[in-house]
């Protein structure tokens, strides 16, 4: 049988396997190689030098664009950099996300290409065997048969097997939604539901509340179908606020692109609502996907745009503004990224009459996280742990999940620091919280801290937090 062109082969060179994954990782985003360069403002002939393993890229720059133009995670950056042509680490601009080796190329693609579909698999960390950290889609079904033990299926979000075998499993088909069930209306009943699956997703994960948030807007569509006039706009616009809502959760649970695709979903029924407040909110939120992802391209862009469409000196433009200092933060601006904190820090008393509903969750604590964020990426470790250790004090009973991200990031911030008792002991408190919540953030923020212990592993306590890590993952077999 003939070999296809440009697949890798093991002798191939770091080099080949790079134009390997950019050549796969295209595919699968159903991007030509021109389209491509069309985004990228590249040559189609320097892209395909690069697929082909005829010439490495020099630029670490265009490496990072091409990796968040393909959603890559750091794949490709990670790639580029066993290379051999990285420039020295002084000038590099960090990308954080766990990084994967060519082994986890596959399950990569295939986490891609279950992103926005249905309940049939889950997403999930796993542990390679050359130590780094990757979510993957699996068959919920295949899991179980698999036996894949109970404490990490917990920790996955896998529930119990008969809870996780139940909801795959085909039912009777569900009955016709009538305006007339409900004691109240059903954008009110609505409403509360949302309320409380809010509520529910701080304490308990995002894992327990996609499938019902996404029946929901199902149900919230057919009964748009027999509505009219106000109420029919009223149900779009709770349909749109359901796939905000989506979104957060695939965002917490760490797949990323079933969180583009709900976002984008929102974005575009947010303008058939014609609710500016929700669109800049929307926009606003996007702006916070591309910092999570480390976007580095788009996140002051999209930031400053949520800016533009905000009503001025409003809440929502202190939000996107937060998000914007962290974006600076990434892109190494440490000015910019502080005096854009500082002004969200002296908007707080005059925004917090604003009326709209979105972005009440603006504080002071949660603006000083978002500065501790800030000054992780920055590289001032000792300062972003000071300050994320008194924001976690300050946080109010209840948000049980946001604890556990703060905390992990805390910890990585330890590290950094050169603390890393310190960090081993937070970072197993965070670890309690993932194991409660399923947390794809918090488990990404650990591994970073994972791999960040690796110089101090012999020491006990490190030792027992990576253990323990370790246990609550998938493996690659």
């Amino acid at each position: 049988m003939s070999k296809q062109p440009n697949a890798l082969t093991p002798e191939q060179s770091p080099q080949h396997r790079f134009g390997y994954t950019l050549r796969e990782l295209r595919t699968v985003r159903g991007l030509s190689l021109r389209g491509l360069a069309d985004k990228a403002f590249m040559s189609h002939s320097k892209l395909q030098k690069w697929e082909n393993g005829d010439r490495a890229p020099r630029d670490r720059a265009e490496v990072e664009l091409i990796d968040s133009l393909l959603r890559a995670g750091g794949i490709l950056v990670d790639q580029w950099e066993r290379i051999g042509t990285a420039v020295p680490a002084s000038t590099r601009v960090s990308v954080s996300a766990p990084h994967v080796s060519e082994a986890s190329i596959g399950l990569a693609i295939a986490a891609s290409q279950q992103a926005a579909s249905d309940q049939e698999g889950i997403f999930v960390p796993a542990h390679l065997r050359d130590g780094s950290v990757v979510f993957v889609a699996l068959d919920r079904r295949a899991m179980l048969r698999g036996g894949m033990g109970l404490g990490a299926a917990a920790a996955l979000g896998a529930g119990t097997p008969a809870i996780a075998a139940s909801n795959t499993l085909p039912g009777p088909p569900r009955p016709a939604r009538s305006a007339a069930a409900y004691s109240g209306t059903p954008v009110e009943h609505f409403q509360r539901v949302r309320r409380l699956l809010i509520d529910n997703d701080n304490l308990l994960g995002p894992g327990r509340a996609i499938a019902a948030t996404r029946e929901y807007i199902e149900d919230i569509k057919r009964l748009r179908q027999d509505a009219k006039g106000t109420d029919r706009h009223a149900l779009m616009e709770l349909q749109t606020q359901y796939a905000e809502f989506a979104s957060w959760l695939y965002q917490d649970l760490g797949d990323f692109d079933s969180a583009q695709f709900w976002l984008d979903r929102a974005f575009q029924w947010s303008h058939t609502v014609g609710d500016g407040d929700l669109t800049s909110y929307v926009m606003a939120r996007k702006a916070q996907l591309a910092g999570e992802t480390r976007d580095l391209v788009d996140v002051v862009d999209l930031a400053e745009a949520a800016q533009r469409m905000a009503r001025p000196r409003s809440r929502l433009a202190a939000v996107a503004r937060t998000y914007e200092s962290y974006g600076h933060a990434l892109r190494g601006e440490s000015t910019d990224s502080e005096r854009a904190i500082d002004d969200v820090r002296n908007a707080l008393d005059r925004v917090s009459g604003d009326t709209t509903p979105w972005g009440v969750w603006l504080n002071e604590q949660y603006v000083e996280v978002h500065r501790a964020h800030g000054l992780e990426a920055l590289g001032k470790h000792a300062e972003a742990a000071a300050v994320f250790t008194s924001a976690i004090k300050a946080l109010p009973d209840g948000y049980h999940r946001d604890r556990g991200v703060y905390m992990a990031r805390a910890a990585v911030a330890h590290a950094g620091a050169g603390a890393p008792d310190q960090a081993a002991a937070v970072g197993l408190q965070a670890l309690t919280i993932a194991s409660d919540t399923g947390s794809g953030r918090i488990v990404r923020e650990l591994a970073r801290l994972d791999k960040a212990l690796v110089p101090w592993q012999r020491q006990p306590e490190v030792a027992e937090f990576r253990a323990h890590f370790d246990g609550t993952l998938a493996h690659e077999s």
